[in-house]
């Protein structure tokens, strides 16, 4: 099984080259991972295309949920988009906060770093940036944000506790995120575990439901609801690269899901700030 640090290289790289491919090529696949399916249809993907600040050019197809849809976004705010990718939920997010606000887009990615960055200058974007950095010790610092979203990004992070962490380090007392993510209910079959690429894919990266909501509580937030959840298929002609006739009979037929949930958790008002945990910036 490979380290923390050989998954992120892993994703790193996979993530570079999705950078160049279009959008059709990653919605047929798992988040862009592996050959296309040809059962060509987004096993992930919401359609944005109907909503305000969508911009196709940003959009690579690689999100699970709609988390700026359910994100409560005010004018004005400041907003955290974590993996972000080509731009796509910052200009969604920018759309909501307007002028008067400011997002920030975090990719360890420097390809989609780029990509993002060229994508707000030609549509004239001036209060977004875009920062290389990594989700689980944030170039941000401590009490900034006011909402945090996230588009299928947390099942790629080997060390997820620690990126929930950072997001109750970085958004202000009383703020927000909404989280779009993969999760499962029952154990995914071994060669789905351990396959890399398929980590590289959102799949063999997800963690249990309960426990990932539980990583969420353990960093201190409340209020924590699930917006939306919808199964995930993935289709046999991805399956039947890990999984022999026997296991894909009993892995369709067993009592595993796949799911995408929006999560939704709050930062209390009444932070009691420890010296040295560095919430207090």
């Amino acid at each position: 099984m490979e380290t923390e640090e050989q998954l992120k290289e892993i994703v790193r790289k996979k993530y570079a080259g999705i950078a160049m491919q279009d959008k059709a090529t990653n919605q047929s696949s798992c988040c862009g991972a592996g050959g296309c399916s040809t059962e060509v249809y987004n096993i992930m993907t919401d359609d944005y295309t109907a909503v305000e600040g969508y911009q196709a050019d940003a959009d690579l197809g690689l999100g699970c949920g709609l988390p700026t849809q359910f994100a409560r976004i005010k004018r004005g705010d400041v907003v955290i988009d974590l993996g972000s990718g080509a731009g796509n939920d910052c200009f969604v997010a920018l759309n909501e906060t307007g002028p008067e606000g400011k997002v920030i887009g975090i990719d360890f990615t420097p390809e989609m770093i780029d990509k993002a960055r060229e994508n707000a200058e030609k549509l004239g974007f001036h209060n977004v940036e875009f920062r290389q950095g990594d989700i689980e010790k944030m170039p941000v610092g401590a009490n900034r944000a006011d909402v945090i979203v996230s588009n299928c990004v947390l099942n790629l992070v080997p060390n997820k506790r620690a990126v929930f962490q950072e997001i109750y380090r970085v958004l202000k007392p009383g703020g927000h995120f909404s989280i779009s993510d993969v999760v499962l209910m029952g154990e995914l079959p071994e060669a789905l575990q351990k396959d890399a690429e398929l980590y590289a894919g959102c799949v063999s990266g997800a963690i249990q439901r309960n426990e990932y909501i539980g990583m969420a509580q353990e960093a201190g937030f409340l209020n924590l609801t699930v917006q939306k959840e919808k199964p995930i298929i993935i289709p046999d002609d991805i399956l039947v690269r890990y999984l022999d006739e026997a296991a894909l009979a009993q892995f369709k037929s067993g009592d595993t899901g796949i799911f995408s949930i929006t999560l939704y958790g709050e930062k209390s008002v009444d932070v009691a700030c420890a010296p040295g945990s560095g919430c207090c910036g």
